[in-house]
């Protein structure tokens, strides 16, 4: 099988790139970026990966903290997803937000690398409460894409496939994926850029839901969630708060990818690195 021709990948973003959402089995995060090196580096085997991503962080923070360090170390692969954190602030501009992502773009095709994003589903689908924002995303999706095609970047763009609001793919506080949620996001960016081994199967709905869905199991589902999530993420707010306070990159240096074991039983969302 021909190899990808990457030797130096590095991802840049917020907690989604991170990985919160999908535990590596021992505490720390995976996600969607150390899943998609993993692919790589099947057939591009001496592939080194760093990843810069920080929870919490803005579009802003994301070129102010980490565009630098990512030049620094010489990428021929970069990815750059940011602005949810954006969106849920009361004061959006989507130009704005763009404006960072498109000067990350530029920055990082300038310097030689293939660089690659992804569009947002629309959240009004997984978090009901979320709908008087629903235009945000619209916006910020169309801003990407329009500046991904300024500097030839490559876009996973998920938002038109429904399968990517099933909440089977997010996990309990629905603003970070689940390990399948990982999975999936891997697979979609795999797809854009041609890695070996993928093709668009990630854009098939996932087995019918067999549970039965009361509207008074929705109400009670929903007021869980507001008390458990919704709740504290706005006491952050009011703070001043961020969940990335005082944290650093998970994986700053670049680093050979470690093998991970598949468990035919589970599937590749639910598979365990190698020690």
């Amino acid at each position: 099988m021909a190899d990808s021709g990457y030797a130096r990948y590095v991802a840049l973003g917020d907690s989604q790139t991170e990985g919160l959402g999908d535990d590596d089995g021992t505490g720390n995060p995976r996600g969607w970026a150390d899943r998609l090196a993993e692919q790589i580096a099947r057939t591009d085997t001496g592939l080194l990966y760093a990843n810069l991503a920080v929870r919490g962080r803005l579009a802003g923070e994301v070129r102010s903290e980490q565009l630098e360090p990512a030049l620094a170390l010489r990428p021929d692969l970069a990815t750059v997803v940011a602005g949810v954190n954006d969106v849920l602030r009361p004061r959006f501009d989507a130009d704005e937000v763009a404006g960072h992502l498109e000067a990350m773009f530029a920055a990082l095709t300038g310097s030689g690398a293939r660089v690659a994003t992804l569009t947002f589903p629309d959240f009004a689908r997984i978090v009901p409460a979320a709908r008087p924002i629903g235009h945000r995303v619209t916006a910020l999706n169309s801003r990407i894409r329009e500046a991904a095609r300024r500097h030839g970047v490559v876009v996973a763009d998920a938002e038109p496939h429904p399968v990517v609001t099933d909440l089977r793919l997010w996990s309990p506080d629905r603003l970070h994926a689940s390990p399948r949620g990982h999975a999936l996001i891997a697979a979609a960016v795999a797809e854009a850029l041609a890695v070996p081994g993928s093709d668009d199967s990630w854009i098939r709905p996932l087995p019918a839901d067999e549970r039965a869905h009361s509207r008074l199991r929705v109400v009670g589902t929903e007021l869980r969630w507001a008390g458990s999530f919704l709740g504290p993420w706005l006491a952050r707010r009011v703070r001043g708060r961020s969940s990335g306070d005082g944290r650093e990159a998970k994986r700053p240096a670049l680093l050979p990818v470690a093998q991970v074991v598949e468990d035919p039983q589970l599937g590749p969302a639910d598979s365990r690195r190698s020690e």
